[in-house]
């Protein structure tokens, strides 16, 4: 028992053995703990859908042993006496540990999540990864750069001025490349809002075409007259785009102008004619028809109708077929359809009064 009592660097040996069963025990523990929770969580996981519990058995993973060791160093420490400078380094070698498992737990947060999202888009915009592997390094860019800050604020340095300074230095890096982190940043908002993706027909001002690819900075686009079209991201963000693509239903509204030689009968009978003609085609909801008005050289028919496919060969293989069954059914009735004419009405000039003189006035 005396032995027990023998100061060894100002403690008993009954002291450091505590400390040492402490430290094995805690291990030993937090080892098996470990264990046997990724083997539980990950027994649920593969049951279930959600991503919570993957996540977690992603994270007890990615543990490591020094992470573990530390705690159970600083746990049999507590059993400990030691100076206030002993003391503090461990508990600042402990939290600098910590902070490496923190930035590794942090990265693989970020991985689950970019590859989870990879796999949900990945069929229906090629270009993603690209973005998505831009979005992830600034991720961890960004969490590697708090992490070391709150290093060196642990080991004691003031890392007030290094802040101010990579905040101005930041701001100046950010002037100098504006126009391309804002096309760097459109990328990401394109992505993530998806106002379009690759495939998709859009029109943006006077241009159209089919997106061909995403990039980091540019969008190209494939125009129907075959050249390719390429626009900053940030440009395509500020313009009004019309996606085809996303048309659900197409409508259509054509109008026919009849002659004004047409008796009023045959207009009464017009718009049923034409409801009849429309109706007849398959994927089509008939909408109007009505006698709009009297044009400059024609009695103007208006009809509405909307096709709920919305391909555009489908749409102009209808309107085909309408206006041929239409010209077939005007022609049988006797109805003419008008073109662009102007009637110009001559008459004599007012005679004057003989001699060229007129009345005065008053």
């Amino acid at each position: 028992m005396e032995f027990l009592q023998y100061n060894l660097f100002g403690n008993p040996v009954g002291s450091w053995a505590a400390a040492v069963l402490i430290f094995g025990l805690g291990y030993v523990f937090l080892k098996l703990l470990r264990k046997f929770s990724v083997r539980r969580i990950g027994s649920i996981a593969a049951s279930t859908d959600t991503l919570i519990d993957d996540l977690l058995v992603e994270l007890l993973q990615r543990t490591r042993p020094f992470f573990l060791f530390s705690i159970s160093v600083y746990g049999g420490s507590l059993a400990l006496r030691f100076v206030e400078p002993v003391h503090d380094l461990i508990a600042k070698a402990v939290m600098l540990l910590t902070l490496v498992q923190v930035g590794i737990w942090g990265t693989a947060v970020i991985a689950f999540w970019i590859e989870r999202y990879l796999k949900k888009r990945a069929a229906t915009d090629s270009a993603i990864a690209t973005t998505m592997g831009l979005l992830s390094f600034m991720a961890r860019l960004s969490l590697f750069i708090v992490l070391f800050l709150l290093a060196l604020n642990n080991l004691g340095i003031n890392i007030t001025a290094l802040v101010a300074g990579l905040g101005v230095g930041g701001i100046a890096i950010a002037l100098a490349v504006q126009n391309i982190l804002g096309d760097l940043f459109a990328s990401a908002t394109i992505v993530l809002d998806k106002p379009f993706i690759v495939g998709d027909f859009i029109i943006v001002d006077q241009f159209m075409g089919t997106i061909e690819h995403i990039g980091l900075k540019t969008t190209r686009i494939r125009s129907l007259s075959g050249e390719q079209l390429i626009f900053p991201n940030s440009n395509l963000l500020q313009s009004r785009i019309r996606n085809f693509k996303r048309m659900q239903e197409r409508r259509v509204v054509f109008l026919l102008g009849l002659i004004y030689q047409t008796s009023p009968e045959i207009m009464k009978k017009v718009p049923q004619m034409i409801r009849e003609v429309v109706e007849k085609h398959e994927k089509i909801r008939f909408e109007r028809c009505h006698f709009k008005g009297f044009g400059p050289s024609s009695l103007d028919v208006e009809t509405v109708y909307w096709v709920t496919d919305p391909d555009y060969m489908i749409y102009m293989d209808i309107q085909q077929a309408i206006n041929l069954e239409l010209l077939e059914r005007f022609e049988v009735a006797g109805i003419e359809f008008a073109y662009p004419t102007q009637t110009v009405l001559l008459q004599p000039a007012q005679s004057e009064p003989p001699g060229g003189i007129r009345a005065a006035q008053g």
